[in-house]
């Protein structure tokens, strides 16, 4: 199930000529299966309509006004005791300054105040604002209280001017804020290392040997991991996606480059998930120069073996770490998938594998979906239904947990 379903989630909205970003965030967490009340201030209803946000949500926006309404008993305590997080985006410079000095003059700051879970602030101000002693003070005394304060980023701001005081974009804020719901989960003090995509073995310059893979559904793991309350530690080959917010990412391109990183981090590690597609074979020889075709080219590569990583670290395991607790791999296979999984699993010494047929178009590399079986250290086996690579790793965090 996602991180998302459920989740009441209070957002203030202050004004801040950002609060038309707020639109979009109410609209993407509400998409993700999150309830979404909205807490407008008198200044943020004159940039932006209430039915604005209540159209996006399909729930009622909440105005100064409403906490007047006698039909609604202690709105501000209803508010603020029934929600899973509270963030207020934008914070103006205002706004923060009434929450530093526990002021309590409108229906978000008297629902902040009365807030269990706390709440969080993503700052939005002309840079000159920002910069102000005053509101560099109100924001130490907040974060001295524990608070969380998310941004604000560096860019082109409404003045005309440049510099620091830009709200984050909607994906980092729900970025951080699904690590924040997820900080007690299931994983929470524990260290996770994800490898993902796939390794690159030069050949020249400009030449690589190289595969198929994405890297997603590493990448996927990771931010269900995290989803979990874990650290992750992500050991990436290149790719062109995102790292989820919160994740500890670490780039190499080599296989052995991997091996030395991976390695190095599992010595403090609870679990290992080997996602990546990790090159078999490399050139023996790596050329200075590009080859150049009208001198002969490049007819052959004489090739040999890369470091093979669950081998190593199945030997290091049993010569002088117990770390990780779980290990758990990938095998992609295009025929005789269980068998040659199985063999994997036991040669390996994994405690689990996952197993995923590549030579279909529909599933595995470089797409938004797999399909997989799970093979144990006892035999047993489970199918997966071809699925979005986002919703098979939460399931497959979910099986880790178990044998945690």
């Amino acid at each position: 199930m996602s991180i998302w379903t459920g989740k009441r989630i209070v957002l203030g909205v202050t004004g801040s000529i950002a609060a038309y970003k707020s639109v979009g965030l109410a609209s993407g967490l509400t998409k993700s299966g999150a309830l979404v009340d909205v807490i407008l201030t008198e200044a943020a209803a004159k940039l932006v309509a209430p039915l604005s946000f209540s159209s996006v949500t399909g729930r009622r926006a909440y105005l100064d006004q409403d906490l007047w309404q006698v039909d609604d008993h202690v709105l501000h305590i209803e508010l603020g005791e029934k929600n899973q997080a509270l963030i207020i985006a934008p914070a103006t410079a205002n706004t923060i300054a009434k929450l530093a000095h526990g002021l309590a003059d409108n229906l978000l700051t008297l629902t902040a105040l009365a807030s269990r879970s706390g709440y969080i602030l993503a700052p939005a101000m002309d840079g000159g604002m920002y910069s102000n002693p005053a509101t560099q003070r109100n924001l130490e005394i907040l974060k001295d209280r524990g608070l969380e304060i998310w941004g604000p980023a560096e860019g082109h701001l409404a003045s005309g001017l440049a510099g620091k005081g830009r709200m984050l974009e909607t994906e980092q804020i729900m970025g951080h804020l699904r690590s924040w719901l997820g900080r007690a989960g299931g994983l929470s003090g524990k260290k996770v290392v994800i490898t993902a995509g796939g390794t690159q073995e030069p050949i020249d310059p400009v030449r690589i040997l190289s595969n198929r893979s994405s890297g997603k559904q590493g990448y996927a793991l990771a931010q269900a991991a995290l989803d979990q309350g874990a650290e992750v530690v992500l050991v990436s080959a290149p790719t062109s996606l995102t790292p989820p917010i919160g994740a500890d990412l670490i780039v190499v391109q080599t296989a052995d480059q991997m091996a030395q990183a991976t390695i190095r981090e599992i010595e403090k590690a609870d679990l290992l998930i080997m996602a990546a597609a990790v090159a078999d074979y490399r050139p023996a020889q790596i050329m200075d120069q590009k080859i150049k075709k009208d001198l002969g080219g490049m007819k052959s590569i004489e090739l040999e073996e890369t470091t093979d990583i669950l081998q190593e670290i199945a030997l290091l395991k049993k010569q002088r770490i117990s770390r990780p607790m779980l290990t758990v791999g990938f095998a992609a296979e295009t025929d005789n998938l269980v068998a040659n999984a199985r063999k994997k699993l036991q040669e390996k010494d994994l405690d689990l594998i996952i197993a995923n047929d590549v030579s279909r178009p529909d599933s595995g590399i470089g797409v938004d979906q797999n399909q997989v079986t799970l093979i144990w250290k006892d035999g047993s086996t489970k199918d997966y239904p071809l699925q979005d690579k986002s919703i098979l790793s939460e399931n497959l965090i979910e099986e880790c947990l178990k044998l945690m």
